[in-house]
């Protein structure tokens, strides 16, 4: 059995910029135009522009895919984004992520495993909550046993109060935070705002920073997960976020759809390296 290396020490970076890949449409979903080939060309472009750019890591994400499966994929999404990942994990050299939307942690860490990518990302790790594909529910005692099982040194980093959903139960999030590490055994947690390119409200990292750090064990790190900018990206570490997680304001035009920048990169990278 593999022990995963700590989240942080995954990065060559003291504050680390995950730039998100968004992928369009995948065979299977409505959006898909039946180019599978042109969909690998975006990706590996899309890829080249951040690593150009100064990233720290990449997140490989089924975007396109909506509307969502709830939980499990099938498995032709699975073999598509398996395929996509070795390819971009081949191309790269900074860390690669797995998400699968909505909420398929079994299917990212596997692909995450064949594909030789370091970390996953999980919506709803522990608890429950109302999004628009109904009622998600975490599986964290199935998702940390399979990496056990499959003998997986990938790393969870997993949201707290995920973006596009309201919390069903407790609606602390320090708490929330705190079952996520402990009871999860989540390696590191995610804080967003509301949706995709809203920004977080930094009272939310504050507060869930600081009752991680007071943990006996080793605090696991807090990324922010949307609304980052060249602008923000202070803030957020100010406040004690350990990384972010970037997507629409690296895109040309801040839209999450374009394609990336490679001088939008650099200006979020150096803000954060000079924060």
């Amino acid at each position: 059995m593999s022990t995963p290396t700590p989240l942080l020490n995954r990065f060559d970076a003291e504050h680390p910029v995950v730039g998100m890949i968004h992928l369009p449409p995948l065979p299977g979903a409505p959006g898909f135009d039946g180019d599978r080939a042109a969909v690998r060309s975006r990706m590996l472009e899309d890829a080249r522009r951040l690593e150009a750019g100064g990233i720290d890591g990449i997140m490989l994400e089924n975007f396109g895919d909506a509307p969502f499966y709830p939980d499990d994929v099938p498995t032709h999404v699975a073999a598509e984004m398996t395929a996509l990942a070795t390819s971009l994990t081949s191309a790269v050299d900074v860390p690669v992520g797995i998400n699968v939307l909505r909420n398929d942690a079994e299917a990212a860490l596997s692909i995450a495993a064949a594909a030789g990518a370091e970390f996953v990302r999980v919506n709803v790790h522990v608890g429950a909550a109302a999004t628009d594909q109904g009622v998600v529910e975490g599986r964290a005692h199935e998702t940390v046993r399979l990496r056990d099982r499959i003998d997986a040194p990938v790393a969870i980093l997993a949201d707290v109060h995920v973006k596009h959903a309201s919390p069903i139960g407790a609606d602390d999030i320090e708490r929330a935070a705190l079952e996520t590490v402990e009871r999860g055994r989540a390696d590191g947690v995610i804080v967003s705002g509301s949706g995709t390119g809203d920004e977080t409200a930094l009272a939310d990292v504050e507060r869930v920073a600081d009752v991680l750090s007071d943990r006996e064990e080793n605090a696991a790190p807090v990324f922010v997960g949307s609304g980052v900018t060249s602008d923000t990206v202070g803030d957020c570490l100010e406040a004690g976020a350990r990384g972010v997680i970037v997507g629409t304001a690296l895109k040309e035009g801040s839209e999450t759809t374009n394609r990336v920048s490679s001088k939008r990169v650099e200006s979020v990278v150096t803000a954060a390296n000079d924060s």
